[in-house]
C-alpha cells in the first residue's frame, strides 16, 4: 500500500474546493453574527468522560479514542460539537439570561453517517440557550434558513416534528429501554410490521396511537388528522398547535410534517425538531431542534438545566450543492526590484485587492485567480490598467 493513500472516507481538499468551503464558512458565521450569535471555539479533543457525558453518550460508537501521554487518561476526538457548546454555556459562561452561540470546526467520525459522506465533516451550528418558548424555536428556524440562503441554496423544504408526541403516547409504559429504542426505530423506519410485533403487549390505546403515527407524514393536512385522532391524548393537541404556529411563520419554503420521525436519537430531543432539505441534495442539509437540559450535567446547580434549541450542518456537504462564487478578480504584477513596485503592491493589498506576482520565467502561466488587470510602470509611477484582450 502506498504511504500517501488516505483512510476510507478521508480526503484532501484541493484549492478550488477549499476556497468554496472557506467562503461558505465565512458567510455562515456572518449570518449567525447578524442574529447576535457569539462565536465559541471548543477543543478538538477532551477527556473521554467529559466528552461522553449526558447527551454525548449517544456518540460513543462514533468517537475516536486515544490515551493522553501527559495524564494517562482516555481522550476522545469530538464527533459532535453541540455537547461541548452546552458544556461551555453551563460550566464556563454561567449566563442567567439568553445566550446565542455559534461554532464552526472539524469533527471526526469512526464511520460515515451516510453513503459517500466524509468521516471528517466541518460542522457549523448555532444554539440559543435560556428561552423555553416557541419564539426561540422560530428564531433558530429562521437562522437556519437564512444560512442556506446566504449559501445560495434554494428550493428548500422544512420538515417538522416534535419529540413530545411519541413520548406522550408512551407515557407510563413500563417497557425496558431496549424495547423503547426498537419502537422508536420502527417509527422512524415506518416499519409497521416491526411496530406491530413490538407493541403486541402494549395497552390498546397506546398501540393504536403508535401505529397511526407511522402514517402521519405529508403536508399540513397531517396536523388536521392528528388533531382529530389525538384530541384526548394529554399534551399532544398543544404540540400540534405549536407546529402549526411555526409552519405559518416560515415564508418562501415548503413545509412538511413527519410526526413519527426519530432521526438523530429519540432520547436527545425534548421538543420541536426539524430538518431542511434542498432539491438535489439527497439527505437533509440541516438538522436541529430543542434539547432542553443538555447542559445540566455540566453545571454545579440545578438552574444550569437551561432551555436550549439549535441546529448544525456539515459545510462540506453544503458545498456540494451551494452555488459557487465567481473567481475573485486579481491584479498581476511583474517581478522586479524597481523602485515603488513593492509599495504599490502593498497599498493594493491593503485595500483588499489580490495581487499575484509573476515570478521570473512564469509570466505566461495562468493561475487560479481571474487576473483582469495588471500593474505597470508609467511615467515613473506604478498604475493599474486593464489587460489588453489579446494578452489575457
Amino acid at each position: 500500500m502506498s504511504a500517501w493513500l488516505l483512510p476510507d472516507h478521508i480526503a484532501d481538499v484541493l484549492p478550488s474546493e477549499a476556497r468554496h468551503i472557506e467562503e461558505l464558512r465565512r458567510e455562515l458565521l456572518d449570518t449567525a453574527r447578524g442574529y447576535g450569535c457569539e462565536l465559541v471555539i471548543a477543543p478538538l479533543i477532551e477527556y473521554l468522560d467529559s466528552l461522553l457525558t449526558g447527551a454525548g453518550q449517544a456518540l460513543d460508537l462514533q468517537t475516536f479514542k486515544l490515551v493522553d501521554q501527559l495524564s494517562g487518561r482516555s481522550l476522545g476526538v469530538r464527533a459532535d460539537t453541540t455537547p461541548q457548546v452546552a458544556r461551555i454555556d453551563a460550566h464556563l459562561l454561567g449566563c442567567q439570561g439568553i445566550a446565542r452561540l455559534c461554532y464552526c470546526g472539524p469533527v471526526l467520525h469512526t464511520r460515515p453517517e451516510r453513503a459517500h459522506a466524509t468521516r471528517e465533516p466541518l460542522q457549523f451550528g448555532a444554539e440559543i440557550y435560556g428561552h423555553a418558548g416557541r419564539e426561540a424555536d422560530l428564531e433558530i428556524l429562521w437562522l437556519a434558513l437564512d444560512c442556506l440562503r446566504a449559501a445560495r441554496v434554494g428550493d428548500l423544504t422544512v420538515d417538522l416534528t416534535d419529540a413530545r408526541i411519541p413520548r406522550a403516547l408512551l407515557a407510563g409504559m413500563l417497557a425496558d429501554a431496549e424495547t423503547l429504542t426498537a419502537v422508536h426505530a420502527a417509527l422512524a423506519d415506518k416499519d409497521a410490521s416491526a411496530l406491530d410485533r413490538l407493541t403486541r403487549d402494549f395497552p390498546a390505546v397506546t398501540r393504536q396511537g403508535l401505529l397511526t403515527l407511522i402514517g402521519l407524514y405529508g403536508d399540513e393536512s397531517v396536523l388536521t388528522k392528528a388533531e382529530k385522532f389525538f384530541a384526548r391524548t394529554a399534551g399532544v393537541p398543544e404540540v400540534l398547535s405549536n407546529l402549526k404556529w411555526l409552519a405559518g411563520r416560515l415564508e418562501g419554503v415548503r413545509v412538511s410534517f413527519d410526526l413519527a420521525d426519530a432521526h438523530g436519537g429519540w432520547g436527545y430531543y425534548t421538543g420541536m425538531r426539524f430538518a431542511v432539505y434542498a432539491q438535489g441534495a439527497g439527505d437533509a442539509l440541516v438538522r436541529g431542534g430543542r434539547y432542553d437540559g443538555a447542559g445540566a450535567v455540566f453545571g454545579h446547580k440545578l438552574e444550569r438545566e437551561r432551555p436550549a434549541v439549535g441546529f448544525s450542518l456539515d459545510v462540506k456537504q453544503l458545498a456540494q450543492v451551494a452555488a459557487r462564487r465567481p473567481a475573485r478578480a486579481a491584479i498581476r504584477a511583474p517581478w522586479s526590484d524597481a523602485p515603488g513596485l513593492r509599495s504599490a503592491m502593498e497599498a493594493l493589498r491593503a485595500r483588499g485587492e489580490t495581487v499575484v506576482c509573476a515570478l521570473p520565467g512564469h509570466e505566461n502561466e495562468s493561475d487560479a485567480f481571474d487576473c483582469d488587470r495588471q500593474l505597470v510602470e508609467a511615467a515613473g509611477q506604478w498604475v493599474v490598467e486593464e489587460f489588453p484582450r489579446s494578452t489575457k
